[in-house]
């Protein structure tokens, strides 16, 4: 098996996000919008998160992933030119606590590493056994080598051995921002371009600082910690707890207090705004001194449903982070002629791929761009 099939050069990496530049401008064209701001990542080592497969082979341990023309092809890796330096040490100094340790060894079937920029580091260990006694102490031993928390998961088990988050410390517009990254959530996975994409939310927020914010989709507050400062009052939604806990403690480590986050969902959140029934989980929000004039939505792939949509349409800005262009430019034409796009950016979150990350800001026509 070959390493994956890649030109990890700067000119490559620069061809590929001139091809995703030129494919988001034609996917945006009958919106008008304007000539995307485009942020480019490094060519290599830049992502923070990484998960292979495990294949056995004898007394050895390999890591797998699945590429090329055909996608069932498992390709094996020592290395992963686009992970970070230290996902990178971290696989070869497991591998070699793999080879040496078979209670670590056995059984194991998906590695899952999650790396930051202030250089803390957690493995999450997948098996098809269940995890005992024995298997602890030995982690336990590997993760103070390793100088990385672990995590081991298994069918109904999941056993933390030092902590089952890292922190992140990122510098948006001057400012340095700290994150909590739980095992399990969803976190951006190449940091640099996440301090860009922050950026520009922060300075498309900008404005009058009596506005009130509503956000969809919060997460662990990658968005919300960034941009609360300008607004009077936030008010942020998540339908998963973890995630949930992680927003709050990043709220109340930057010394944020004008967020309330809330576990609803983004139709719920819409029936809320609409005052069609009470929610317990808004009674210690005070909904009547909320007056958000921005929405901030990044959704998941599939974009936003009817519901928000209809909830969207009663703002005159709109802040739009997307990780799938086709639904976004869907939602675009579904809000109708009655609003215009004022700015695009492109963040090359995923280069040597596909994806784009991108975002608009909408507003209504004839608003001013305030």
């Amino acid at each position: 098996m070959n390493p994956l099939p890649q030109d990890y050069s700067e000119e490559g990496a620069a061809a590929q996000l001139a091809a995703k530049r030129e494919r988001l401008v034609e996917m945006l064209r009958p919106s008008a919008a304007p000539e995307p701001e485009v942020h480019a990542s490094a060519s290599i080592h830049f992502r923070q998160r990484a998960e292979f497969r495990i294949w056995h082979e004898n007394e050895s341990t390999h890591y797998l992933m699945f590429g090329g023309k055909d996608s069932r092809e498992p390709i094996r890796l020592a290395q992963f030119p686009t992970a970070s330096r230290r996902i990178n040490a971290l696989m070869e100094e497991l591998a070699t606590e793999l080879a040496q340790i078979p209670v670590l060894r056995h059984r194991l079937w998906q590695v899952e590493f999650l790396d930051t920029l202030a250089g803390e580091s957690l493995i999450t260990l997948v098996y098809h056994r269940k995890l005992d006694a024995q298997w602890q102490s030995a982690a336990t031993e590997a993760s103070a080598r390793l100088d990385a928390a672990i995590v081991g998961r298994s069918r109904g088990q999941r056993l933390v051995i030092g902590r089952d988050w890292v922190t992140e410390r990122l510098t948006v517009n001057g400012r340095s921002l700290e994150y909590r990254q739980p095992e399990g959530s969803f976190t951006q996975p190449n940091a640099a371009v996440n301090s860009a994409m922050l950026a520009w939310a922060q300075r498309a927020c900008a404005g009058e600082p009596e506005r009130d914010l509503l956000e969809l989709y919060c997460g662990i507050g990658n968005f919300t910690v960034a941009v609360a400062g300008c607004f009077r009052r936030v008010l942020a939604t998540e339908i998963g707890a973890g995630a949930i806990a992680a927003a709050q403690h990043n709220l109340a480590v930057n010394g944020i207090h004008n967020t309330f986050v809330a576990r609803l969902s983004s139709a719920e959140a819409a029936s809320a705004m609409a005052r069609e029934r009470p929610f317990r989980r808004l009674r210690s929000f005070d909904l009547d001194d909320f007056r958000p004039a921005v929405l901030l939505v990044d959704p998941p792939r599939a974009g936003m449903d009817e519901d928000t949509r209809t909830l969207a349409a009663g703002f005159n800005r709109i802040i739009y982070v997307s990780c799938n262009p086709a639904t976004l430019c869907r939602d675009i034409e579904a809000l109708g002629s009655g609003y215009r796009v004022l700015q695009t950016a492109l963040f090359d979150q995923f280069p040597y791929t596909h994806h784009m990350e991108c975002g608009v800001v909408l507003e209504k026509s004839g608003k001013g761009d305030t």
